[in-house]
């Protein structure tokens, strides 16, 4: 289990990561064509989610790997699941639901899962 918990939690990271460089160093202008729900919120806001993204995917690495306050690693997990959960009513409201709904489910079962194997190693 604690290397499947590795995996997940490694390419959670990676798309976390990735997602909030995007959101914190691009102009929401720029994110609009990939990402048009930007569209709903200020600039500001999609900066603190990004911002968000980027302590979540730090969070499911650091502290379990330097094993320094390791219940800092599902709680960023259930942070980010929490995320997921908060975007799919955006998902939906705006006709997205196709097309989004599905990374949305995926990346909260891996959190989730990444949640309950931490909690469970603790």
């Amino acid at each position: 289990m604690n290397i499947a918990a590795w995996v997940v939690s490694g390419l959670l990271a990676a798309a976390y990561l990735m997602a909030g460089i995007l959101k914190t160093t691009r102009s929401k202008d720029a994110l609009k064509p990939n990402m048009p729900w930007v569209a709903d919120f200020s600039p500001r806001t999609v900066k603190f989610i990004g911002s968000v993204e980027l302590l979540g995917a730090l969070g499911l690495i650091l502290p379990w790997l330097l094993e320094i306050a390791e219940v800092l690693t599902p709680l960023a997990a259930t942070g980010l699941a929490l995320i997921q959960l908060l975007a799919i009513p955006v998902h939906v409201r705006r006709g997205e639901a196709a097309q989004a709904l599905p990374v949305n489910i995926a990346l909260l079962a891996a959190a989730a899962f990444v949640a309950v194997a931490r909690f469970a190693d603790l």
